[in-house]
């Protein structure tokens, strides 16, 4: 046999292990199907589409915001390179002195467990609130916090390279949230696209950045009631202002555009 023979040799024994090794390491491993998506993709100034989502209009949502939320175009469209744009602008509106978006799957996608992620620019600045989170679809009947809050991702603009997950419920909502950080090493969350997601089952849920799980909260782990085993909808929002993050200053620019490239939802297979 030649020398280049037996090197191609060993690489197919060598490969061929590796390969054994990983279908063993993933017999546990989930297998997800995909059932609902949004890619944004369309003209820029397009709204997005209303068989997916609808919006939340007004202000004062219990967080002292001081946004006025819109339906408008120049607060929440498309920008034509295949991204949702959040937008939050400085400008007198309704009695507020900054306009945002926000926006939900609420009576339209609702789905109780899974995968859900998206793929996030986001933006930077004291007082700048974006958020990728979900709510219980029993809240107008029950409430919050009865009704659940997962935050897949929140960000408080002025600290660019961390993001949080937390769980609210009641018993442990507000500041006593089960809440998890993730630093981002070396970088920031506002110069590049960084994918957000949950992992939701019957024992838990699990936080993820790019892949990388930081948090995990079980069943048992939470100080009240869970309220995790019903179907959930989706919210994306900018906010300026509130307690989590106060408000601006002068050095906080304006517009500032959460840029959304996907939202996906997956379902584990049997």
């Amino acid at each position: 046999m030649k020398p280049i023979m037996r090197v191609r040799t060993f690489l197919l024994v060598a490969l061929t292990a590796l390969a054994g090794t990983a279908c063993e390491e993933d017999d546990g491993a989930t297998t997800w199907r995909l059932v609902w998506e949004d890619e944004f993709e369309g003209p820029a100034g397009t709204l997005p589409e209303p068989a997916r989502w609808t919006f939340d209009i007004g202000a004062d949502w219990g967080n002292a915001q001081l946004e006025y939320d819109t339906d408008r175009a120049e607060n929440v469209s498309l920008d034509g390179q295949g991204n949702l744009a959040i937008t939050a602008r400085r400008e007198p509106y309704q009695g507020q002195e900054y306009t945002s978006g926000r926006i939900k799957t609420q009576g339209l996608f609702e789905q109780a467990g899974g995968r859900f992620e998206a793929r996030i620019r986001l933006p930077s600045g004291q007082g700048i609130w974006p958020a990728f989170w979900m709510l219980g679809a029993n809240i107008e009947t029950v409430g919050w916090p009865q009704c659940g809050e997962i935050d897949v991702m929140e960000y408080r603009g002025q600290e660019p390279s961390v993001v949080h997950g937390s769980l609210h419920g009641p018993g442990y909502s507000g500041g006593s949230g089960e809440t998890g950080r993730y630093v981002l090493s070396g970088a920031r969350f506002d110069t590049g696209f960084h994918v957000f997601a949950v992992e939701w089952s019957t024992e838990g849920i699990e936080w993820f950045v790019d892949g990388e799980r930081y948090k995990v909260v079980k069943r048992g782990d939470v100080s009240g009631e869970w309220v995790f085993d019903a179907p959930f909808f989706i919210l994306l929002n900018v906010a300026v202002g509130g307690g989590f993050v106060g408000p601006p200053d002068a050095a906080t620019t304006f517009p500032q555009a959460m840029l959304v490239d996907w939202v996906r939802v997956h379902q584990s297979q049997p």
